[in-house]
């Protein structure tokens, strides 16, 4: 049974009791048809293009891109689960101090928490941005009656928010540490065409629910004279290769299913998922506050481990082959990884650390991993000015298991040329640690 089997089940006793209020003319009809249950949903997609988009693409959006999106979504749905909570009072709060009527407008806190904090998230967001956060949230609240409940619900959605930005101002999420890039062998340096050096701030930004970024720790990359780094190594040579690979069409679809940006289109997974499964305003905002709060701490600990590691990406050691000191690996001084490769070291995938925390703290909250689903990813269009000069079509994945997509994510960033396979491993094993730890100690009910 899932762990949210009691609160369904409480769902449905309300339900039934509502009805029966409303047939005998307690509750007015129109009153209890004019509660919207989606608006979570509506808000996460709402807060992961608005994040996401380019500000100059339509809709316009933050332009924000993985490690600092995910944190930002995190946010919106810690104020989204504190607004909610405070009406339902039905588990721990993350940030304490907040109340709420219980007859408040849960649909209004959730619009009025997601558009607070996503309007403050940077010091001065466009104007265009802003426009449009503001047009969300007027439709959204045209939805709920007037009243008090609608004026209550927009009250402690509004202090939820507040709170929230107050507790991440001084994250560390938008200052300027770059990587230390070594010359001798195995040390990551940047790589071409990109020639990037971004996001080493993530290595210390402050985690949402561990203790410390460096909590969870990988084992590194394995020695490069060993055997088993010959065998990855030889692996992401053949598989990961812009010409010249040996990867079958499948694999490459793979590939480009794993390289488009995992907000977007896992969090449509958890959507569909939690209408398929009938989840209420509570279910939804407690589902997602844990999903995205594992998977940004997951991210913050896998920066920490490459600020640690420093490890050298596959293109560079395919390259630089001559001085690693192992008679199994040979060079190729033209080697390219498939997509241009990021500008941060290997060890661990913030893909992986990702995709494990996401999913793994949806299968602790369910209860079980046997969920079937479908993800749709856009893939990645062939863009030579980003140094991505072949395209890769988008394609559907079906899935029996909520993990299953860790599996996919491991093998596909290998296929990208982006990995070694410890990278993938390890990153996806510091995304399940951030979901247990998150599932332990944060959002327990209340008896």
């Amino acid at each position: 049974m899932s762990r949210s089997s009691p609160a369904l089940i409480r769902r449905a006793l309300t339900a039934v009791a509502a009805a029966v209020l409303v047939a005998a003319g307690m509750i007015p009809a129109s009153a209890m048809a004019s509660e919207p249950t989606t608006m979570v949903l509506v808000w996460n997609e709402n807060a992961v293009s608005i994040i996401s988009n380019a500000p100059t693409a339509t809709p316009a959006g933050l332009g924000q891109a993985p490690p600092l999106s995910a944190v930002g979504v995190a946010m919106v749905h810690g104020a989204i689960y504190d607004a909610v909570n405070a009406i339902d009072k039905g588990h721990q709060p993350y940030l304490s101090g907040l109340s709420a009527p219980s007859t408040a407008s849960k649909a209004a806190a959730v619009a009025q928490a997601a558009h607070d904090v996503l309007v403050g998230l940077v010091a001065s967001p466009p104007q265009a941005v802003v426009d449009r956060a503001d047009g969300l949230l007027a439709n959204s609240l045209a939805l709920v009656d007037n009243g008090q409940a609608k004026t209550d619900g927009i009250a402690i959605g509004h202090a939820a928010a507040v709170a929230m930005l107050a507790a991440r101002a001084t994250d560390g999420r938008f200052d300027v540490e770059p990587w230390t890039p070594g010359d001798e062998p195995g040390a990551w340096r940047p790589v071409p065409p990109l020639n990037g050096n971004s996001f080493g701030q993530f290595a210390t930004v402050t985690p949402f629910t561990m203790k410390s970024p460096g909590q969870f720790r990988s084992g590194g990359g394995p020695a490069l004279t060993s055997e088993q780094y010959a065998a990855e190594f030889n692996e992401v040579k053949a598989l990961g290769a812009q010409s010249g690979s040996s990867r079958t069409e499948a694999q490459t679809l793979l590939a480009g299913f794993v390289a488009a940006n995992p907000l977007f289109f896992m969090n449509k997974g958890l959507r569909d998922i939690s209408v398929a499964r009938g989840l209420s305003t509570s279910d939804q905002a407690r589902l997602f506050v844990g999903a995205s709060m594992a998977s940004a701490d997951a991210l913050i600990s896998c920066f920490n481990n490459k600020r640690l590691w420093s490890n050298w990406r596959p293109q560079t050691a395919i390259r630089e082959a001559a001085n690693d000191g192992n008679p199994a690996t040979s060079p190729d001084a033209t080697w390219l990884s498939l997509f241009a490769t990021p500008p941060y070291p290997d060890m661990a995938s913030g893909y992986n650390c990702y995709t494990a925390g996401l999913w793994h703290s949806a299968r602790l909250f369910f209860g079980t991993d046997r969920i079937s689903f479908s993800l749709t990813s856009p893939g990645v269009a062939a863009n030579p000015a980003a140094g991505n000069p072949v395209g890769v079509a988008g394609s559907t994945r079906s899935y029996t298991r909520l993990t299953g997509v860790v599996d996919d994510t491991i093998d596909g960033r290998i296929l990208t040329g982006f990995h070694f396979r410890s990278a993938d491993v390890q990153g996806a094993w510091i995304g399940k640690k951030a979901a247990q730890w998150l599932d332990k100690h944060y959002f327990a009910p209340v008896d």
